[in-house]
Parts: structure tokens; sequence; C-alpha cells
């Protein structure tokens, strides 16, 4: 174990402007959700196609489990690798979960039955799953305090470019004077493939976090890293800039439980409330989307991809424009704000759809409006649990909480909603609809009563390190209880 250090490369990174360096890192990284937002509707608009006896013959149960399967290996993926972000380094893991990612989404091109195809499914969440805790550890330590809850938000939002990129493929990947339907769906993984293949590419000049650096009393390439970023963005490092004195410190399961569960408790019951709530609102409604329009109301699945397009938008914007204001109004209220609206707003959409109201075009209208503020609130979720716990285990904490959110909330949605789909009631949708409103309008309260107020606030000032002299500063960090 080494002794303690000092540094001033938190304070220098959070004093930066931005920069065209930012946009790299941004761009290179931010990709992971545009990755996964091409797979989850890639799927959802083939959901029909693949009903097909020409191409995979699944019934919309059996697109619901491997829904379902894709999330348990994005579970998984975010547990195994969010460790080892911890132990091994951001960049190390984020290189290798793409690779993952890129390996398995082609051979889902290649399945030929709902085992093979739910096990590449399995296989292609695993490393989406481990891309959400290095990617999400890595641009909260790269980016400016100040900046941060609009950078975060605009991030998360990116997985709407793939929503829409993916509509866009369904559309042409399912024409019949293009393609023949047996052979549409293969080549529309098979092109994700090769965005991640690009993407890797990029990513390798992206640097290793300095303050996971820091953390691993590797401090001489902490501030080489530092020092090339400032050098290239032509700023000087301010010799007044506030020090942190921290130790590097080793941290095992049981600390990283107690930490949870004891210290930050109040904090782990807001993180688990905001992530299994917007799970199950997003996973249970976007991955049947595809099969409510056919089903209902006779949308033709070439032409699912049409009205996926207004709903991916609406969800694009909405982080864009409203990230702003989680730094300046400040988290706990747009949070709590969020949430409540877009739980309002699905009840009176499902009720509406439930008295037959609401035509296709109408429904695609409602949808956009609601996820203009949703995609706000769900981004805010990710954003939240990677802010507010130490350095030390900031990835695996957010592995944690993603994969406890994700079971609770998304893994049961998608095939709960596939058979209700396939009852043909528009009253037991509802319910469901009814449920994941009920989920998010709770989440509002518990934001409301133990959100932080993390805005405009270093990351070590929000969650001092384990092994920072900060720790024991009063107010520094939540008391106990």
């Amino acid at each position: 174990m080494q002794g303690s250090l000092r540094s001033a490369i938190p304070a220098r990174l959070d004093a930066l402007p931005w920069s065209r360096w930012h946009w790299r890192v941004v761009i290179a990284l931010g990709v992971s959700w545009l990755l996964d937002g091409l797979e989850v509707t890639v799927v959802g608009s083939l959901g029909p196609a693949l009903q097909r006896p020409e191409t995979l013959g699944l019934t919309a149960a059996e697109i619901g489990w491997a829904a379902s399967a894709y999330i348990g290996g994005a579970v998984l993926g975010a547990l195994v690798f969010g460790r080892l972000a911890d132990r091994l380094g951001r960049k190390r893991i984020f290189l290798v979960t793409l690779a993952v990612y890129l390996v398995a989404t082609v051979m889902t091109a290649f399945s030929f039955s709902l085992v093979s195809f739910a096990v590449c499914r399995f296989a292609t969440g695993f490393g989406i799953g481990g891309e959400y805790a290095a990617i999400n550890s890595a641009i909260d330590e790269l980016i400016p305090a100040r900046l941060r809850g609009r950078v975060d938000l605009a991030i998360n939002g990116s997985f709407w470019i793939g929503a829409a990129l993916g509509a866009g493929l369904s559309i042409f990947l399912l024409d019949p004077a293009l393609f023949r339907p047996e052979l549409g769906w293969r080549f529309a993984f098979a092109l994700g493939g090769v965005l991640g293949l690009a993407i890797l590419l990029v990513r390798r000049h992206v640097p290793e976090s300095p303050r996971w650096l820091l953390m691993h009393g590797r401090a001489a390439e902490a501030e080489a890293v530092v020092a090339a970023i400032e050098a290239e963005i032509g700023v000087h490092a301010d010799p007044s800039a506030p020090m942190l004195e921290m130790r590097p410190l080793a941290v095992p399961w049981s600390t990283i439980v107690r930490t949870l569960l004891v210290r930050y408790r109040r904090r782990s019951v807001l993180g688990l409330s905001l992530m299994a709530s917007q799970a199950f609102f997003y996973n249970a409604i976007f991955f049947t989307y595809a099969l409510v329009l056919t089903r209902f109301y006779g949308v033709p699945e070439r032409q699912v991809g049409y009205y996926i397009f207004p709903f991916a938008v609406g969800n694009f914007l909405g982080p864009l424009a409203l990230g702003h204001l989680f730094d300046v109004v400040g988290r706990r209220v747009m949070i709590a704000a969020t949430y409540a609206i877009s739980g309002l707003g699905l009840f009176l959409t499902g009720y509406l759809f439930s008295r037959g109201t609401l035509s296709a075009a109408g429904l695609a209208l409602a949808w956009s409006s609601i996820f203009f503020v949703a995609s706000a609130a769900a981004s805010s979720a990710y954003l939240t649990v990677s802010e507010i716990f130490p350095l030390e285990m900031r990835a695996v904490t957010i592995s944690l909480f993603y994969a406890a959110g994700t079971a609770l909330g998304g893994f049961a949605g998608p095939p709960l909603f596939g058979a209700l789909i396939e009852s043909g009631s528009r009253e037991a949708l509802f319910g469901a609809y009814a449920l994941a409103a009920a989920l998010m309008c709770a989440a509002a309260l518990v934001v409301a009563y133990l959100g932080i107020d993390a805005e405009r606030r270093s990351l070590e000032s929000i969650a001092p390190p384990l092994g920072s002299e900060l720790g024991s500063a009063p107010g520094s960090a939540e008391s106990p209880g």
C-alpha cells in the first residue's frame, strides 16, 4: 500500500474550457448509447419480420424473451466489466467491451433458431452492459463539473440517434423490392458490426482517466495525461488550484457493500428507484412498440420504422433541450419534475389507447411528446448513480445499479407486454402502462426527498474518495442513516 499523495489534477480537469478535445472524447465514448439504441430498435422494428416463417418464425412472446436475453446479458456484462473497470482501468475495458459487442452482433446475423438468436442477443447485451459502467465512469471523470449534467444527458440521448438509424435500416432492409425477407434482417445486424469496428479505431486514442490513475498511485502518468490535454487546449495549470490529498486504496467487496448499505444507504435507495423505474418504463414500451403497431393498428411491418422516427426524434431532442437545466436549476428539481411528468403522460396516453381514441399516428405523436421528457429523466438516472459515489468504486457502483435496476424494471417488462399484446386486450395493456406510470411517479417522490444537489460540484466534493483526507470533513459525505 502506497502512502498518501497530493494532487490538483481533479481541479485542473474541472477548470478546463470546453474544447475540441472534449468533443473527441464525447464522440468516441458516447457512441456506446448509439450502439445500444441501434440494437434495441433493430430488434423492435424487425420483430414482425422475425415472425415470418421464412425468417425465424418467432411468436411475439418469443421476441419478448429474446429481448430479455439481451437485457440479461447486459446485466451480467455490467457486473463483470464494472468491477474490472475499477481494477484494470477505464480504457482497457471500454476497448474490450466494444470488441465483444462487435463479434456478438455479427454472429446474430447468422442465427438460425430462437435459441441461437437468444444466445447471440445475450452476448451482444453482455458487451453493451459492460460499456455502460466503463464509459459513464470515464466521461464523468473527464468532463468539467460545471457541464457534467448537460453533457451526460446529451450523451445518453445519443441512444436515440442509434434508434433512428435502426428505424431507417428496417425501412430499407425490409423492402421486398430491395432484399429478400430472409436476408434483410441479417444485413441489419451485420451493419452494426461494421459501425462497431469504426468506433473501435477511434476509441483507441482516448486516454486513461487521470482520476483513475491517481487512485492507483500512478501520479506521474496522471500528470502526463493532464499536461498533454492542457497543452493541446492551450491552457496552463493554475498553481493555486485546490489540492486533493488521498492514498491509493484497494477496495474489497466488503467495503463496497458497507459503503452502499451503511454510509450511503439513502443514496442507494435513490439510485435504485431511478434506475428500476426508468428501465421498466422504457424497456416494456419500446421493445414491443412495433408489435403494438402491427397487432392493434394493422401497420405493415415494413412501415414500422416510419413510426419510430418521430419517437426517436423526441427522445433525442429532450436531453439536448432540457440538459442545461439540470446544471442551472438543479438535479433534484429537474429529476423529480421529469419523472413525474413522464409518469402522468404515460397514464393518460395508455388510457386513451385503451379507449381506442388514438390512431397509429396519434399514438406516435403522444409517445414523442412523453419521451421528450422521459428521455431526460432516464438519462438523469445514469447521471445520478455515476456521480454520487466514491471514485474507487464508481464503475462497479454504476454496474450494480444498472444491473439491479434493469433486472427489476427491465427483465420482466418485454415478455409481460409481449404476452399482453398477444392477448389482443387493450385494457390489459393499459394496466401494464399504468403500472409503469405509477413507478415513475413514485421515483419522483423519492428523488424529491432523497435527491443530491450535485450540480456544478466536483465529483470529489459530492462523494470524497474513500482514501481521501476529505472523507472526514464536515458535510463532505452523507452521514450514516
